[in-house]
């Protein structure tokens, strides 16, 4: 509206100048009055220039509102700011990964648990319940890993729905402030992202772990069993046993 009005300005100011020019009569020049018409064809360009001012003073004047228009658009917040909900889906996959007798990464006390599953070099006096304890925590321990991943596998359609909300944001953003707002929205996203998939990797290493645990006890287990019974072997320089 302002920027309407500061154009019938500009308008009305030019047929002011022009009206000025065509009502004005120049004296003929007869001799001995040439002064006269000197002075006003002088008052003339004087109102041309004094239009010319004007004109220039409402084109600044416009292009401060034009700016200040800007200044304000940059400003306008986002009506909602949108951020993932890492804080339940973390505590969700670390209640997965610890289930059953699993050697979860999240147990407190994972040394103890650890040294009392997986004890080494030590014989038995029940092997097949000792495999069996330590089979059912690779088994346990394996699950909650896939368990972890079917969890992240139930979260992806909320994800991309909320992925493609940010892609609609940033497509739509008006001014830097909701430009910032959306970067800021998609950076949180991106580190919730990793996040999760620090967590897989975490899951993934607990499986492995007790594997190669159940693996490697059993072993020695049975090594230890063997030296128990026989007397422990002894191995010279040439590695000849006797």
């Amino acid at each position: 509206m302002k920027s309407k009005l500061l154009t019938k300005g500009t308008s009305a100011v030019g047929m002011v100048a022009i009206r000025i020019i065509s009502t004005i009569n120049p004296v003929p020049a007869h001799a001995g009055v040439p002064g006269v018409f000197a002075t006003e064809y002088t008052q003339i360009l004087n109102y041309v220039e004094l239009a010319a001012q004007l004109q220039r003073q409402i084109s600044m004047v416009q292009n401060q509102f034009a700016q200040i228009e800007q200044m304000a658009k940059h400003g306008i917040p986002l009506n909602g700011q949108i951020f993932g909900v890492i804080a339940s889906d973390m505590t969700d996959l670390r209640q997965v990964v610890n289930s059953g007798q699993a050697l979860a990464y999240t147990m407190d006390n994972i040394d103890q648990q650890f040294n009392e599953r997986f004890p080494g070099y030590l014989p038995s006096s029940d092997f097949a319940a000792s495999y069996k304890s330590w089979t059912q925590t690779s088994n346990a321990s394996t699950l909650g890993a896939l368990k972890a991943a079917n969890l992240q596998n139930s979260q992806f359609n909320n994800d991309a729905a909320l992925l493609q909300t940010l892609q609609k944001q940033s497509n739509s953003s008006v001014g830097i402030l909701q430009a910032i707002q959306v970067g800021g929205e998609i950076a949180e996203n991106q580190s919730e992202q990793l996040m999760k998939l620090r967590q897989l990797m975490m899951a993934d290493m607990q499986s492995k772990g007790a594997y190669q645990s159940t693996m490697i006890q059993a072993e020695s287990t049975k090594q230890a069993n063997s030296d128990a019974f026989f007397g422990q072997t002894q191995i010279t320089s040439d590695g000849v046993k006797f």
